[in-house]
């Protein structure tokens, strides 16, 4: 049994003339990216069968994120290379006052139709992972989204959501993060918020009363993870915090796709109805594991070099 995950792969571009805008800078760090990417990377890392559904141009850099991602193990037969499309670039730079100049150049990712997938057979996977912070923009890719929800839910496949929010992909239209977020909420088996992601999508001022709210409306099993304050995890047995992995952080980039990732391996096999029958006991394993992954992930410059240092070994640690 095997997990897709659904979405963009993509260029991170990073200045490194700290404090420099990006009209400025003149220095830049070429980065795979992407978070379903990256959790298919991590999947891989930790032996478990993962493919990748995306679009990318024809050109070096689409290139460039299939042959990694072959090389992390990931089956690419569903990523698509686009000739009328040029590989999407994120274009990101630290300012001193901790904020971020962003520009997204958006290209072959938004393009991923039904039409590219349309011999792609959902029962032979185990889990359905839907993580992009580009599926809710306009486009194919969002219709594609939706249409692969449906069909997710059809085939019974255990359905895994992170909405992966960006402030800045979103300037002016937050509902409509929001509209679509409660929407895969209410139909995943699993989904993954930061504490950011719980007090925007409920409107709440607290973790803990954004927690209950998500319990209210879902039957899913749900962490909010909360940085050095550890997991919160949400299960039918109740809401608890897991204790977080004390580290000395490099870069923190993919350690939550780390952490779904590994929750997905450790699920993979698992059906829908199963979830609410995972005893407590088990749950808190899984998340802890989780939270080494990410642990992991943190200790290494950029998610793809971090994964070639994950594997599964890291759980009996």
């Amino acid at each position: 049994m095997s997990v897709i995950c659904i979405g963009e792969a993509l260029i991170d571009m990073i200045c490194t003339d700290r404090g420099s805008r990006l009209a400025d800078g003149q220095n830049f760090l070429k980065k795979a990216g992407g978070a379903p990417a990256n959790v298919a990377a991590a999947i891989a890392a930790l032996g478990g069968q993962v493919d990748m559904a995306a679009k990318v141009g024809k050109d070096p850099f689409g290139q460039h994120l299939i042959d990694l991602l072959n090389e992390m193990g990931v089956n690419t037969k569903w990523v698509i290379q686009d000739p009328n499309s040029f590989t999407t670039f994120a274009f990101v730079s630290l300012m001193e006052d901790g904020e971020r100049d962003f520009y997204f150049n958006r290209g072959a990712d938004g393009q991923l139709s039904m039409a590219d997938l349309a011999t792609l057979n959902l029962n032979e996977y185990s889990i359905v992972h839907f993580g992009s912070a580009t599926g809710f923009l306009p486009g194919p890719l969002q219709a594609t989204y939706i249409d692969l929800l449906n069909k997710a839910k059809a085939a019974g496949a255990l359905i895994s959501f992170d909405p992966n929010y960006r402030h800045l992909l979103f300037p002016n239209n937050t509902a409509s993060f929001i509209t679509q977020s409660w929407h895969f909420i209410q139909s995943c088996d699993f989904f993954k918020l930061s504490d950011e992601e719980a007090l925007l999508i409920t409107g709440l001022d607290t973790v803990q009363t954004a927690a209950a709210a998500l319990r209210a409306k879902t039957n899913a099993v749900f962490t909010i993870t909360l940085g050095k304050e550890g997991t919160l995890l949400s299960t039918s047995h109740g809401t608890e915090i897991i204790s977080s992995i004390p580290i000395t952080a490099i870069d923190a980039t993919g350690a939550g796709d780390a952490f779904v990732g590994a929750v997905l391996y450790q699920l993979i096999g698992t059906k829908p109805a199963d979830m609410q029958t995972i005893t407590i006991e088990r749950w808190q394993t899984m998340i802890t594991n989780a939270n080494k992954a990410g642990a992991r992930t943190c200790e290494y410059m950029g998610a793809m070099e971090a994964f070639k240092h994950l594997n599964n070994s890291i759980f009996n640690s």
